[in-house]
């Protein structure tokens, strides 16, 4: 099974996953952010599960459906969820902000182990390719946005933890000089992806995901 057959119900499926993939992963930092007093998110009604209130048309539609039907592959964002991470730290320091960072990707592995254990079944117990399509689609989306994410590199969410641990470990100055870095950061990651490194840089997402698909 994989993204390569190109057709209408396959695309469909695989695009209201990786909407519920990365739609939830916002939800997840606005969550996790009220809980530590800031209502930023909440107010603004971006703790809605209605995906219209998330999604970006270039990088939840555009940018995926043409990625996958020229590459067999893919991938996207959501509008990223406001967070006013002063009132987060205020209320629950800097472990609060980690805490806040890592919301999506827990999100994202603990749905990717969901949807994993349910295909499982679903390929002995219900035998619907559509639905495994989807299950599949789910788990392996879940998948590389977690693992991509935990990667430091701004303004992935592993570089904004990266910034509050140098910080709880006492290093300010190399935490602001880190901050600094985060405009900069997609300009960085675009020239990962278009050196002759890019292949290195995705060995762990790649590495993983063969080994969960292998346990199918």
């Amino acid at each position: 099974m994989g993204f390569t057959n190109f057709n209408s119900i396959e695309i469909l499926t695989i695009v209201t996953a990786l909407i519920i993939a990365i739609v939830g992963h916002e939800i997840a930092h606005g969550y996790i952010a009220y809980k530590f007093g800031d209502n930023t998110a909440k107010i603004l009604g971006r703790l809605s599960i209605n995906p219209i209130r998330h999604i970006d048309p270039l990088g939840t539609i555009i940018i995926p459906t043409m990625m996958y039907m020229t590459t067999g592959l893919m991938f996207g964002w959501a509008k990223p969820v406001p967070v006013n991470i002063n009132t987060v730290i205020r209320n629950g320091g800097y472990k609060g902000a980690i805490a806040v960072a890592l919301a999506g990707i827990a999100y994202n592995l603990l749905l990717a182990a969901l949807a994993f254990f349910v295909l499982k079944f679903t390929k002995t117990a219900v035998p619907n390719e559509i639905l495994i399509e989807f299950l599949y689609a789910l788990t392996a989306l879940n998948l590389i946005l977690a693992i991509f994410n935990l990667y430091p590199i701004p303004p992935l969410d592993g570089s904004k933890a990266f910034e509050y641990i140098l910080k709880i470990l006492g290093f300010k100055k190399l935490s602001d000089y880190y901050a600094d870095m985060q405009r900069y950061g997609f300009i960085l990651l675009v020239l990962i992806l278009i050196s002759p490194f890019k292949e290195s840089f995705f060995y762990p997402i790649d590495f993983v995901l063969k080994k969960i698909i292998s346990l199918l």
